[in-house]
């Protein structure tokens, strides 16, 4: 233990609000567990803590038990205990989550729940960061995050002008770590064509953002974390996903399966198929859109099967902070910074 010279307040660091969910992330969420985590049968995840994230947790109940998915994805986690969460461990989704940390609020609930958190003697939550880091590198199937700026190669940063926002663990869990040894269906279905490489799989590198954000297009010709990486005289660029590792980018449009790109340019035109509208929708045009639907290397929301007018707020398992608590049996306790 170390005595700080000052008092360091706990703050809910991975806590959403159900209620600030959008329509836009839960027509995300559902494009996302139809057609990738049923796809590839995903059964190992890291999730980052944004409100896309979010929108799939509390999908898992809901829209996952209405196209029968209980048991056969998402039952195993390496995550901080999101509170987001309990509706599908409630539900008998999950049958294990190892934790790098512990997060305010959720402290009476995971040591309650000793068939899915380990726990020590005395009931508190045994989180181990290492240990984490090592299953988010070497033995997920999946990692998905949202990101603030993407190139046009898929490059993506959180670091953009006039805003720093740290990268947690996005880059050791998104990318693909070679010293894998041990498969599962969701990593061989990320080499569809392995011509002579001995390398079997890869990891899945899911990367979401809309196509427009509140200060402009997310998809820029170069991240604005190139420029002051160079005034910061940084060796590297701040990148926290590099767009050689990432496998599906989603957005409101539809999803690029950026695995599945033969080169350079025609990430581009993937990405392209799915920010229609912005700069980078160019590089696809609507011949090529269309194109690359028919051969499967996009899909939209009625290739899936989705009406995106039925992304909305009831299609969630907990609407509320409130609900959650309901769903915990009390003994999740809101923060207070979160109390109304």
């Amino acid at each position: 233990i170390v005595l700080a010279d000052e008092p360091y307040q706990m703050e809910a660091l991975f806590t959403r609000d159900p209620m600030k969910i959008r329509d836009q992330h839960i027509l995300i969420g559902m494009m996302i567990i139809k057609d990738i985590y049923a796809k590839h049968q995903v059964m190992s995840h890291n999730h980052g803590n944004g409100y896309n994230g979010a929108a799939i947790e509390l999908l898992l109940p809901t829209y996952g038990e209405e196209l029968g998915l209980k048991g056969k994805i998402a039952k195993h986690w390496v995550l901080n205990p999101h509170p987001t969460m309990i509706p599908a461990m409630e539900r008998g989704w999950v049958e294990t989550m190892f934790a790098f940390g512990g997060e305010k609020g959720m402290e009476r609930y995971t040591a309650a729940r000793t068939d899915i958190f380990p726990t020590g003697p005395a009931g508190p939550l045994r989180s181990n960061r290492a240990f984490a880091q090592i299953a988010g590198l070497y033995g997920i199937d999946l990692f998905l995050a949202a990101t603030l700026q993407m190139d046009y190669l898929g490059n993506s940063s959180t670091v953009t002008s006039g805003r720093l926002t740290g990268f947690g663990g996005a880059p050791n869990m998104g990318h693909d770590t070679r010293g894998r040894r041990h498969s599962s269906p969701a990593y061989l279905d990320m080499m569809p064509r392995p011509g002579r490489s001995l390398i079997p799989g890869k990891k899945l590198v899911v990367q979401m953002l809309a196509s427009q954000g509140r200060f402009g297009h997310n998809f820029v010709p170069e991240l604005d974390a190139v420029k002051i990486g160079k005034e910061a005289g940084f060796d590297a660029p701040p990148v926290m996903i590099y767009g050689e590792d990432v496998t599906h980018i989603v957005t409101e449009q539809g999803i690029a399966y950026l695995y599945q790109a033969d080169s350079p340019d025609e990430r581009t035109q993937l990405i392209g198929a799915v920010a229609q509208g912005t700069p980078v929708g160019e590089y696809a045009d609507k011949a090529l859109v269309e194109k690359l639907r028919k051969t499967g290397k996009i899909a939209l929301p009625e290739d899936l099967g989705i009406d995106p007018a039925t992304a909305t707020h009831d299609r969630l398992a907990a609407r509320s902070l409130e609900e959650l608590v309901e769903w915990s049996g009390g003994l999740y306790d809101i923060p207070d910074k979160f109390k109304k």
